[in-house]
């Protein structure tokens, strides 16, 4: 199993707080989570999270674990906005623990 440590210096302090706020936020918000062969998909209204605010998360969140794959969409007429989480394989463990994703 890959072990995946995040960078923890990547961001500065306040650079890490409106990112801990961000993340509380998207997780707080999802309205589904989809489990994928190399990760998760998290499903979002676009009315509750901007694809600012998803990008905004991304860049910073791409800063200190570069190990992700993130794809962002926006799908059926802009009622549901997608982020994908993925790597390589072990990824999955990590994604649950650091993101609140129930075991099934």
């Amino acid at each position: 199993m890959t072990r995946y440590y995040c960078n923890t210096r990547a961001l500065n302090p306040p650079e890490r707080a409106q990112h801990s706020q961000l993340t509380r936020r998207l997780v707080s918000a999802r309205r589904q989570i989809i489990e994928k062969q190399d990760g998760y998909e998290f499903q979002f209204k676009p009315s509750e999270i901007s694809i600012a605010e998803l990008a905004s998360w991304v860049a910073a969140e791409s800063k200190c674990c570069p190990f992700f794959d993130f794809r962002i969409a926006l799908d059926h007429p802009g009622t549901l906005l997608r982020l994908q989480l993925a790597g390589e394989e072990g990824i999955k463990p990590f994604i649950r623990a650091e993101f609140n994703v129930p075991e099934k």
